[in-house]
């Protein structure tokens, strides 16, 4: 079996169920199924050359195992390292030759080979490369960097083939061939990769990084490069604010068939414990099967297994621990959006084929939020059995490339489809959004209120009064907030609410998450919601005024509702 097979062969048993996989497992090697399909047309931009994985995996075979049952034995990839390999280097660029992948995001469980699988492909650039490859290993801690360089050093002293070919200097490693550097980084010594036309980074550990500032800068420096490769290492974490839990999320978003995000160039793969869209963890820790979803390489042996079931042992005997091994052994993030606000799947099944809705009553919410931000329009229409939702949003025209680049989502596209509309400057035009309002009401639209949230409003608010609207505040407390964010989403999930699929409401209501007290109340949090959600609050807004109508005082109904 030729080791292309052996990948497919892979990627089949993943996808069959023969070998358990997560669910992002799973789409990963549904994407590089259909790459693979997509290169081989005449007008893919990309290539597939199978050459590459043989020549890799050969000057694999030149590393040995330093410790372990294995010390002493040449390194046989396994078909995980394989299907690694095979995404990042064996696509090319049809008007280059280079590289497809540019990016490369890998979070494993530990003790999964991880900084062996990146000694390799560092020694495989810096002395196959035809130019001067520089290669950085960035942790945040001196120790963390130290890990992989030491990896890189240890296998390439084992190697008979590359005996004579490199040297070592103020630790650095030097390829002669070609002058290469292998050089380990930190935060004290942040600065030193800018400028240095790295060609390959390496971020070690990042969920330990407190900030990108690190990843940052040797990205920055590789601009000038034909193929660079950066590469985020990690294990799951406990910090949600930190750069590493929203590169998570964004890379999971990339991985999704059915979410916006789409980046060609950037190759992800997690493996993780499964948790359902309430953020609790749906996998029997101590069922011994599952341990292979975070440990593709650690639980396919029996040394491997013993090692989990004796960290599981400690950790069940000692509570506290069981924190470092849900994380460590296990992937999983804790309290990684322990309150998401919507099922995606039942959102999506509620989407419908747009029809006429002029005839019905019509309420608004706004959420202005800051003036260069994101400020959207909900729009909930009142049918007689159901509800039907839309929005329309605003930005400044200065600020649509930074949220782009900061968003990882197409504004400009959704820009074009009308979902979004661009004001002149740097800060949102409150015009724009009074003349969308009033175009609504001359078209015909029945607007029975506009309800907002009061901060940053007043201006604009009064504008609307003058115009005829009634204008009703919508205090953002959870007693006001619960009944109708519940409300909401038990009526997608019964479809007696339905939309139209706007991708810019879907990319809210994904991020969404949501605040709850002891009595289960919720509401959306803006702070714990990591991606924007303006969207989705103004909606939620407006049907709080939608499911009480002119009838009922808003305040009574919703302490009414109110679970005290």
């Amino acid at each position: 079996m030729s080791l292309l097979e052996r990948v497919f062969k892979y990627c089949e048993d993943i996808i069959e169920g023969e070998i358990k996989a997560c669910q992002k497992h799973k789409w990963s090697v549904q994407r590089f199924l259909s790459d693979y399909e997509e290169c081989h047309k005449e007008d893919s931009p990309y290539y597939f050359e199978e050459d590459v994985l043989e020549d890799f995996y050969w000057f694999a075979k030149e590393f040995r195992h330093v410790e372990g049952i294995l010390a002493g034995e040449p390194i046989e990839l396994t078909d995980f390292q394989l299907y690694l390999a095979v995404n990042i280097l064996c696509f090319k660029k049809k008007r280059n030759g280079a590289r497809k992948i540019r990016k490369i995001y890998i979070q494993l469980a530990r003790k999964n080979a991880k900084s062996q699988f990146l000694a390799i492909i560092s020694g495989f650039i810096t002395f196959f490369g035809d130019e001067k490859q520089r290669v950085f290993i960035a942790g945040w801690l001196k120790e963390q960097s130290e890990e992989v360089y030491e990896a890189v050093r240890t296998g390439i002293e084992s190697s008979e083939l590359l005996e004579g070919k490199w040297k070592e200097a103020y630790h650095k490693i030097e390829i002669k061939r070609n002058r290469s550097v292998i050089i380990p980084l930190s935060k004290e010594a942040r600065k030193s990769g800018d400028g240095k036309n790295p060609s390959v980074g390496i971020v070690d550990e990042y969920h330990r990084h407190d900030t990108s500032e690190i990843y940052d800068v040797i990205a920055s420096g590789m601009v000038a490069r034909k193929e660079p490769l950066m590469f985020v290492i990690t294990t799951a974490g406990f910090n949600l604010s930190s750069p590493c839990f929203k590169e998570y999320e964004y890379v999971s978003k990339i991985l999704n068939p059915d979410m916006p995000q789409e980046n060609d160039e950037y190759f992800a793969i997690i493996c993780e414990l499964e948790k359902d869209d309430e953020g609790n963890l749906i996998d029997d820790i101590k069922d011994e099967s599952n341990w292979v979803k975070a440990n593709p390489i650690l639980a396919t042996y029996d040394e491997g297994i013993e090692a989990i079931r004796s960290d599981l042992k400690v950790a069940l005997e000692q509570p506290e621990k069981m924190r470092s091994f849900m994380t460590k052994n296990m992937d999983v993030w804790l309290d990684s959006k322990p309150q998401g606000y919507m099922k995606m799947d039942k959102w999506k099944a509620s989407i419908v084929k747009p029809y006429e809705l002029i005839q019905y009553p019509l309420y608004l919410g706004l959420d202005l939020s800051s003036t260069t931000d994101l400020t959207s329009v909900g729009e909930v229409f009142k049918l007689s059995e159901k509800y039907a939702l839309r929005q329309h949003s605003f930005m400044p025209e200065d600020k649509l490339q930074e949220r782009m680049n900061t968003d990882n989502v197409p504004f400009d596209l959704w820009e074009r489809q009308g979902y979004v509309t661009t004001t002149p400057g740097s800060v949102v035009d409150y015009s724009y959004v009074e003349r969308y309002i009033l175009d609504l009401r001359d078209a015909g639209y029945n607007i029975v209120e506009i309800a907002y949230d009061k901060w940053n409003a007043t201006h604009l608010v009064q504008i609307l009064e003058n115009h005829g609207f009634k204008m009703v505040e919508m205090p953002q407390l959870l007693r006001h907030l619960s009944f109708p964010t519940k409300e909401l989403r038990s009526g997608i999930y019964r479809k007696t609410v339905e939309h139209f699929g706007d991708p810019l409401l879907y990319w809210a209501m994904s991020n969404a998450v949501t605040r709850l007290d002891a009595n289960e109340n919720i509401m959306l949090d803006k702070e714990k919601s990591t991606e924007r959600i303006d969207p989705a609050a103004a909606t939620i807004n407006g049907f709080a005024r939608a499911i009480v109508g002119q009838s009922q005082d808003l305040s009574s109904h919703f302490l009414n509702n109110w679970r005290m």
